[in-house]
This record gives structure tokens, C-alpha cells and sequence, in this order.
């Protein structure tokens, strides 16, 4: 059996997951998974903080790991031994979450992004949003914090609010601008809340449509878990008619992390089985 970690450095939280694997690095399954909010602390406490947890969490002592596989800021992670880029160990983890998965959504705290792949996880096509924080999760944190609501309660107020009280989606200021304007006319914070999720779910969607996506697209990131993200982003495909049906998982949050333990299985087999290889010919 092999052992993975996959760790996933966020902007705003760490994502950990530890894996168990055949031999050959094949019938992933999840032993443990942990998040933890880095909130002004030590990136590099709080990364060992939530590895710690997480080997705990598993049962798993740390030497026992064969391979620990960063995505994110994955050069943070001073025992890592492999690092993956995002859109693929989120492609990987979307496909394990979903195999029926042919697209994803992948909103961050400061990035978003869209992209198609096969059914091998192997991404096809991309696209991401443009730099300007309002179409990001830490601009909708930023709003809540303003309004005075918690992270968790961003999804529920937005899900059972009437209209949506629209907001510039042109930069962050002039869209904190129009929540100071919207606060002072006393405009209920679920609807202010539900225009935020329109301004990010516009973007989404109309990166899928440029991407011609089809099928089943799973929705990763932090704002996978924003039930009212959701909800809007699906009514908004289906607006536009896209042969696109949105999903997502309880473990959504964790695409990266999955997708990183995943390909350091692969990683370790290919290293190992290559060094026996060398050690039989030198033989």
C-alpha cells in the first residue's frame, strides 16, 4: 500500500488530505481530510498544524508517508517532495469526486477559473477570470465582513433572499462602493449577498460558455461549499442554455489536496519503479 498526503496552500486556508493507494498507485481511497483558516498566522504554523491533524485524523505516523504532494503555494511546504500545478490536481480531484466530471469551476479566494478535460483528468482547455478581486471569494468574504455576517451564513441568506441587489462587476472598490450605498438605503444583506453571487456566477458562466463546455462540471474552491453560489451559478447555466449540469461534493473544498495525493501515488510509483530499474541494470 502507498501512502499520500496532498496539500493544498490556499490564500485564505490549507487543505490537507491523506490517501492510501494500491501498490501500483492505483484505487485511490481517503483516509482523512482537514482544513484550517490561516487567518493572519504563520502560513508555515498553520500548514504543520493542519498536516499534524491530519495524520492524526488517519492514522497514519509520518514516516509511514511515501509522498507528500503540494498544490496552491505549494513552495510554503518545506518537507514537500512534489509539487502539481492547480488546474491539474483539481481536474484529478473533480474526476475522483465525480468520475463522470468533464469540466470544472474553481473559485478561490483570489482566483477563478474554468476548464474542460477528458476522462483521464487530462485538462483540454482554460480559461480564468481577470485579475480584479470582485470576482473572487476574498471580495465575498470582504462584503461579509462588512455587513457584518459570518462565512457561514454568506450561502443560506443569499439562497432564501428575493432579488438580487446588483453590484459593479467591474473592480472591487467601485463593488464595495455600491455595498456602502446599498447598506445606507438599509437593502437587506441577502440581497446584497445574492448580487454578489451573480457578479461572480456572470463570470463563470460565461467562461463556460467560451469554453463550449458539456456535460457534468463540478464546482471546486472555497465557494463550493456556498450553497447560494451554487444555486445562482446553476440558474444562470440554465439560462443560458449550456448543456452543462453544475454538481458539487461534500469534499468540493478539497479538489486540490485529492488531486495532489492522487498524482503523488503516480509520482512515487514511477520513482520508485525507475530506481529499481537503474539499480537491476547497474547490477
Amino acid at each position: 500500500m502507498i501512502h499520500t498526503a496532498g496539500i493544498d496552500v490556499g490564500a485564505s486556508s490549507i487543505k490537507t488530505v491523506i490517501a492510501v493507494s494500491d501498490d501500483a498507485g492505483r484505487s485511490p481511497r481517503l483516509l482523512a481530510h482537514v482544513t484550517e483558516k490561516i487567518r493572519k498566522r504563520n502560513v508555515k504554523d498553520v500548514i504543520e498544524q493542519c498536516y499534524r491533524e491530519a495524520l492524526e485524523a488517519a492514522g497514519v505516523a509520518r514516516d509511514a508517508v511515501d509522498y507528500v504532494a503540494t498544490t496552491g503555494e505549494g513552495e510554503l511546504v518545506d518537507f514537500r517532495r512534489g509539487h502539481f500545478y492547480s488546474m491539474t490536481t483539481h481536474a484529478r480531484g473533480a474526476l475522483f469526486l465525480e468520475p463522470e466530471a468533464r469540466g470544472v469551476v474553481d473559485v478561490g479566494a483570489l482566483h477563478a477559473r474554468a476548464l474542460i478535460m477528458d476522462e483521464r483528468s487530462r485538462v483540454t482547455s482554460h480559461r480564468m477570470t481577470s485579475q480584479c478581486a470582485s470576482g473572487s471569494g476574498q471580495f465575498l468574504e470582504n462584503i461579509s465582513r462588512y455587513l457584518g455576517v459570518s462565512v457561514e451564513e454568506i450561502g443560506p441568506l443569499s439562497l432564501g433572499a428575493g432579488e438580487p441587489e446588483m453590484i459593479s462587476g467591474i473592480c472591487a472598490v467601485l463593488g464595495e462602493t455600491d455595498v456602502i450605498n446599498m447598506v445606507s438605503r438599509g437593502i437587506e444583506p441577502g440581497r446584497i449577498l445574492k448580487g454578489v453571487h451573480v457578479s461572480i456566477a456572470k463570470r463563470m458562466t460565461n467562461l463556460l460558455k467560451g469554453l463550449r463546455a458539456e456535460g457534468v462540471v463540478v464546482v471546486t474552491g472555497g465557494l463550493a461549499a456556498d450553497v447560494g453560489f451554487v444555486a445562482v451559478m446553476r440558474e444562470l447555466v440554465e439560462k443560458a442554455r449550456l448543456p452543462v449540469e453544475l454538481r458539487t461534493h461534500e469534499l468540493s473544498v478539497y479538489a486540490g489536496a485529492i488531486g495532489a495525493a492522487i498524482w503523488g501515488a503516480f509520482r512515487h510509483v514511477r520513482l520508485r519503479d525507475g530506481g529499481d530499474a537503474s539499480r537491476r541494470a547497474a547490477a
